[in-house]
């Protein structure tokens, strides 16, 4: 039976399991943490949850890391020990590990920080660039959304736009090619709404572990079965550059990079933050 592993039963990486398991879309859930007894201790809890929240998915937890051969994505989440993102030098190991044990599923990041490890399993692992997603882009996407679907006094659903470029400092949003309800975004918000939903950007990274967890299961979802929705994530921009852009995705891997509607301003913009 197809599965998904989670590395890491720190805040996301549970909140990851339980929000699968919610879902129902993934019939078996592998919580994956070097302290074995928080990692079943926690996939227990999400398992005696399924009957008050109507689910059955199966979820387990172990400390072996071969557990994860096979599955149909992995998300690489953060540690129990210190609640700390798999990053660095202990990131990479673990890719290491994961790559000599033959694992060739793709690999979701669903922290904020996991960018430059994205990088490096490109750079110094040589593993596939479409394998490689980073999830936390998306949930940034979310809450602009949120943003402006309050002002709009309309539902998030109904909002569509694109994130580019390197959070917090260089983010770039689609604004021209934004919409509501199939109208253009700018013309049922003014400039000056648009602006201070603009200035409040910084102050949304990083996503707190229930967002990040919320947007990685959407996109391991989307890697598992294939979706027909743009997701803004951290890729391979080009020329070993890792940044958020647009994608498409489907079974197995990137799918493609959608280059997005923007204005000159917004496109050096752009250009920077994939040059910095």
């Amino acid at each position: 039976m197809p599965f998904i592993a989670i590395i890491g039963a720190g805040p996301i990486g549970s909140a990851l399991a339980h929000k699968l398991a919610a879902r129902s879309r993934i019939r078996e859930i592998r919580l994956i943490d070097p302290d074995g007894t928080v990692a079943r201790g926690k996939a227990l809890d999400i398992l005696q949850s399924g009957p008050v929240e109507n689910y059955d998915t199966l979820v387990t937890g172990t400390d072996s890391l071969l557990a994860a051969a096979g599955a149909q994505a992995i998300a690489i989440a953060d540690s129990a020990a210190g609640n700390a993102e798999h990053s660095g030098e202990a990131g990479l190991s673990l890719l290491r590990q994961l790559r000599d044990a033959g694992v060739r599923a793709p690999l979701v990041f669903t922290g904020a920080t996991q960018r430059d490890l994205i990088n490096r399993a490109i750079s110094e692992l040589r593993l596939p660039s479409h394998l490689l997603v980073g999830a936390a882009p998306f949930a940034l996407e979310s809450a602009l959304r949120a943003m402006c679907g309050v002002i709009a006094d309309r539902s998030p659903v109904d909002i569509s736009l694109a994130v580019a470029g390197t959070p917090p400092k260089h983010v770039v949003v689609a604004w021209e090619e934004a919409a509501i309800s199939g109208q253009p975004l700018t013309s049922v918000l003014h400039a000056h709404e648009i602006a201070a939903v603009a200035a409040r950007i910084p102050g949304l990274w990083p996503p707190g572990p229930y967002a990040l967890a919320s947007a990685g299961a959407r996109v391991v979802e989307a890697l598992c079965e294939g979706s027909r929705r743009r997701f803004s994530c951290f890729v391979d921009a080009g020329r070993g550059r890792i940044a958020a852009m647009p994608v498409e995705l489907e079974r197995g891997g990137v799918k493609r990079l959608i280059q997005p509607a923007l204005t000159r301003m917004e496109q050096t913009v752009l250009e920077n933050a994939l040059q910095s």
